[in-house]
C-alpha cells in the first residue's frame, strides 16, 4: 500500500471537502497530477492527429480508419492488459506505457516538424497507442485502490474521472488554437512531454507494486483471464453490473454521437455549433456528477441508486427525440451526464472493494471491454436508424433499452447485493 496518512483536519471534513481527501496522500497526489497533465496532452494529440491526417489526405475516411486502427487492438488486448495489471505491478505497467507513448509521439513530432510525416506512420502510431492503452487503463484502475484507503475510493475515482471530463472540456479548444497558430508538430511535442511528466511522477510513486511470484506459482495469461471471467460471472451483482454497463454503452453512445449530430443538422437551425453545445452540456453534467459522487458519504442502497439513475438516463434519452429545442436537449443531456458521472464513480469504487485485490485489473478490463465492444455496434445501429429517417425512434428505443436493463437489474437482485457498508 502507498502513503495512506491523512491529516485529522482533512479526515474530519464533510461535504465538498470530502473529495479532496485522497490528495493528502503523497502517492495519489503524484498519480493524479501526472495523469491530469497527460490527459491534457492527449487532447492536443487527438486534435493534431485528426488535423494532420486531413492535411496529408484531405479524407474524412482516412481520419476514421486511423481511429479504427487504434480501436481494434485496444478491444483485442484489453483483457490481456487486465491480466497483466493483476500479474505484474500496475505501477510498472503504467510507467512502461507512458515511456513508450512518449517515445513514439516524440518521434512523430520530429517527423512532422521536419516535414517527413507520412500517412503510414500515423497508422503505426495509432496501432501502438491502441495496444498500449489496453494495458494502461486496467493498470490505472488497479493502482488507485493500492494508493488510498477504502473509504477514500469514491473521492479518488471522482478526482480521476473529473480530470478526464475537465481536460476534455478545455483541452480541445486550447489544442485547436495552438494547431491553428503553429501547426501540428508542436502539439505532438506537448503530448510527448506530458507523457514524460506522467512517467516521472510514477517513478516517484512508492506504492502500486506487487511481490514477485515465480512462474510456477501462477497460471499462464489465458488461465489468468479465465479465472477473472469466472469470478465476474459467478458473482451475481458483478455479472449484472457488467451486463448493465454493456447495455448502457450500446444505448447511449450511438444516439449521443450520431443522433444529436443529425438533430442539430436537420431539426434545429444550429448545425455544428448546436451539436457542440449539446455535447458540452453532457460533459458538464458528467463533470458535476463526478464531483458530487466524490463529495458524498456512503450510499448504503447503492443498488437502488444505480438502477434509479439508469431509469433517469433512459427516460431523458427517450425524450431527446421529442425535444422541441436545443435548450431542452441541453437540459436532458445535463441530467444524463449527471447520472453517468455519479454512477461511474460509485460503481467503479464499489467494484474495486468487491473484487479481490489480485483480480481488479481483470474485472475492470471486462467493464472496459463492454464499452469497446458495444460502441461500434451502437454507432452503426444509430446511423442506420437516422438514415432511415427514424431519429425519434432511435432515441425512444435507446431509452427503452436502458429502462428495461434497469428493471432486469431489479429482477436479478442487484439492490439487495449492492450496498456500501
Amino acid at each position: 500500500m502507498g502513503d495512506l496518512s491523512v491529516p485529522t483536519a482533512v479526515a474530519s471534513a464533510r461535504g465538498p471537502a470530502r473529495i479532496l481527501r485522497p490528495l493528502a496522500g503523497r502517492d495519489f497526489r503524484l498519480l493524479f497530477s501526472g495523469e491530469t497533465i497527460s490527459l491534457l496532452g492527449d487532447q492536443f494529440h487527438f486534435v493534431a492527429l485528426a488535423w494532420l491526417v486531413l492535411q496529408l489526405t484531405g479524407s474524412g475516411l482516412a481520419v476514421g480508419t486511423v481511429l479504427m486502427v487504434a480501436g481494434i487492438p485496444r478491444a483485442i488486448f484489453i483483457l490481456v492488459g487486465g491480466a497483466f495489471a493483476d500479474r505484474a505491478s500496475p505501477r510498472s505497467v503504467m510507467l512502461i506505457s507512458n515511456a513508450l507513448r512518449a517515445a513514439f509521439v516524440g518521434v512523430l513530432a520530429i517527423l512532422v516538424l521536419s516535414g517527413s510525416a507520412e500517412l503510414w506512420q500515423l497508422y503505426v502510431l495509432a496501432a501502438v497507442f491502441g495496444i498500449v492503452d489496453a494495458f494502461f487503463w486496467p493498470a490505472l484502475s488497479t493502482i488507485v485502490p493500492m494508493l488510498v484507503p477504502e473509504d477514500h475510493l469514491p473521492a479518488a475515482n471522482a478526482l480521476m474521472q473529473g480530470s478526464q471530463q475537465l481536460t476534455g472540456l478545455i483541452g480541445p479548444a486550447l489544442a485547436g488554437l495552438l494547431v491553428a497558430a503553429v501547426g501540428t508538430g508542436l502539439a505532438f511535442g506537448i503530448d510527448a512531454a506530458s507523457f514524460v511528466v506522467a512517467a516521472a511522477a510514477l517513478v516517484l510513486v512508492r506504492g502500486g507494486r506487487r511481490t514477485a511470484q515465480s512462474e510456477a506459482q501462477r497460471p499462464n495469461v489465458l488461465g489468468t483471464i479465465r479465472s477473472g471471467v469466472a469470478f465476474a460471472w459467478h458473482d451475481p451483482a458483478v455479472r449484472s453490473l457488467l451486463l448493465l454497463s454493456a447495455a448502457l454503452n450500446f444505448a447511449i453512445n450511438g444516439p449521443v454521437s450520431v443522433g444529436l449530430a443529425w438533430l442539430a443538422q436537420n431539426r434545429f437551425d444550429g448545425g455544428a455549433a448546436a451539436f457542440g453545445i449539446m455535447l458540452s452540456a453532457f460533459g458538464a453534467g458528467a463533470l458535476v456528477g463526478a464531483v458530487v459522487a466524490g463529495s458524498l458519504g456512503r450510499i448504503r442502497e447503492l443498488g437502488w441508486v444505480t438502477l434509479g439513475g439508469s431509469v433517469v438516463m433512459g427516460v431523458a434519452l427517450g425524450l431527446i427525440g421529442f425535444a422541441p429545442s436545443v435548450i431542452v436537449i441541453m437540459v436532458l443531456n445535463v441530467a444524463i451526464g449527471l447520472a453517468v458521472g455519479l454512477l461511474n464513480v460509485r460503481i467503479v469504487a464499489w467494484l474495486q472493494v468487491r473484487t479481490p485485490s489480485d483480480m481488479i485489473g481483470r474485472v475492470m478490463s471486462l467493464v472496459m471491454l463492454g464499452g469497446l465492444a458495444m460502441t461500434p455496434l451502437s454507432l452503426a445501429a444509430a446511423g442506420l436508424l437516422v438514415d432511415l429517417g427514424a431519429a425519434t425512434l432511435c432515441f425512444a428505443v435507446a431509452g427503452g433499452l436502458v429502462v428495461v436493463a434497469a428493471l432486469a437489474g431489479v429482477v436479478s437482485g442487484v439492490p439487495s447485493q449492492m450496498r456500501e457498508a
